[in-house]
């Protein structure tokens, strides 16, 4: 259990111990990575039953093949340098109540019906007025609760108490 906490302390920072610089800004040897793409849960049953636009609500397949190609990857000997994983995470929406999404470069959002939209602001190069950050979000039985927040304060000061409240509340 340790070591699987300590595979996500790498970065501290602003710095990814994984890639350290003295050991990568020079050219070493030929290293491989694994791309994969469009897990788009809820696709495989809209597209089966010819209606893209509904039917999206069963994910169980697309859940299914997510798994085997990140059991296939951990197999892998020698491991990739790293995963990067692109385009659309899913397709259909059951009961789903917010979207989380990036790539804006700032935060961002809004409603369409009971449908929140919520656009994170990057980790990396901000366009707009927000700090390097993440949002953290927190899921309950009744509501979902998220906040953005600076890289420096959430390594600084951890999770917000009134959050933190929430996740304490089973």
């Amino acid at each position: 259990m340790a070591e699987e906490r300590d595979m996500f302390l790498r970065a501290r920072g602003r710095t990814l111990s994984a890639f350290r610089e003295d050991d990568e800004c020079q050219w070493k040897a030929p290293f491989y990575f694994i791309q994969g793409a469009d897990p788009q849960f809820g696709l495989m049953k809209a597209w089966a039953i010819g209606d893209c636009s509904n039917g999206g609500d069963e994910w169980e397949e697309e859940i299914k093949l997510t798994k085997q190609a990140v059991q296939a990857i951990n197999q892998l000997n020698p491991k990739p340098k790293f995963f990067v994983l692109c385009g659309d995470l899913i397709h259909g929406m059951p009961g789903i109540k917010a979207v989380f999404s990036g790539h804006y470069h700032r935060n961002a959002g809004g409603y369409y019906k009971d449908l929140e939209m919520v656009v994170s602001s990057a980790i990396g190069c901000q366009l707009g007025e927000d700090t390097h950050g993440l949002r953290v979000v927190i899921v309950t039985a009744e509501k979902i609760v998220h906040k953005y927040c600076s890289l420096n304060d959430l390594s600084s000061q951890g999770i917000e108490k009134e959050l933190m409240d929430l996740i304490k509340q089973n």
